[in-house]
């Protein structure tokens, strides 16, 4: 079963952008990150009644349901995609915007079924990212984030120069099994839906070989997954 997520169909200016980008800076003064290496087991399940299935077979452990979107930004000449990187604005809650966290990524590799990236992650004010979203060369205004400073700074991004490339949404079920923290992901491109399994872990191939054997036990197809969201959403079409 498919569930449908309401689009964003506008973008209302927020009342008092100055005064949010005000409170946005007093938070990051005691918010400093730097980036880490998130690895993942993703295996890709084929349509959503394989979705469907492991999704009754792990309701008993389930703790969450989070309803995403993401949206992406590149500078005027591609500086972050030619560079391998991407810079993402996750919304939660649906209609509403609960929360915001801006991320960047870089340097990824998968193989096998596991993913390796360079990421580095901040809280951000969801009204103002939501303007940053119409007016992209917002963002650049925050002097306070480290993230955004590494896109000026390392990637040579100036002031005006970020464009906004649009993204997609997300349905992820949460569950704690076996120790385990698991993501099952239903996610919806203008272009279609895919289904995946993530688990973060730093014992991967540990992590994987106990996947398989769950799915291969209660029969469900899989594929170790070859690209990253990010990479389908710009490719335009669905894995074959």
């Amino acid at each position: 079963m498919q569930r449908t997520i309401a689009k964003h169909t506008s973008i209302t200016q927020p009342p008092s952008l100055l005064r949010l980008l005000h409170r946005h800076s007093k938070d990051h003064n005691h918010l400093p990150t730097t980036p880490t290496m998130e690895v993942e087991v993703k295996l890709r399940l084929p349509d959503a009644a394989s979705h469907q299935k492991l999704s009754h077979l792990l309701s008993p452990f389930h703790t969450q349901t989070l309803l995403q979107e993401n949206v992406f930004f590149d500078g005027a000449a591609a500086q972050l995609s030619s560079a391998l990187a991407a810079l993402r604005l996750r919304f939660y809650g649906g209609a509403v915007d609960s929360r915001c966290i801006i991320s960047l990524k870089a340097k990824p590799t998968i193989a096998a079924g596991i993913s390796r990236v360079e990421e580095e992650e901040e809280p951000i004010d969801p009204s103002f990212a939501r303007a940053c979203v119409a007016e992209p060369w917002r963002l650049l205004s925050l002097d306070s984030s480290r993230i955004l400073t590494r896109v000026r700074e390392e990637f040579g991004i100036g002031n005006k120069g970020l464009v906004c490339l649009g993204g997609f949404k997300n349905v992820r079920s949460v569950y704690d099994w076996e120790g385990l923290k698991l993501e099952l992901d239903e996610t919806h491109y203008d272009f279609g839906t895919s289904y995946e399994i993530e688990c973060e872990s730093s014992e991967p191939d540990r992590v994987k070989k106990l996947l398989e054997e769950f799915l291969i036990e209660n029969g469900i197809s899989y594929s170790y997954s070859e690209v990253s969201k990010f990479a389908i959403f710009r490719s335009g079409k669905l894995p074959q």
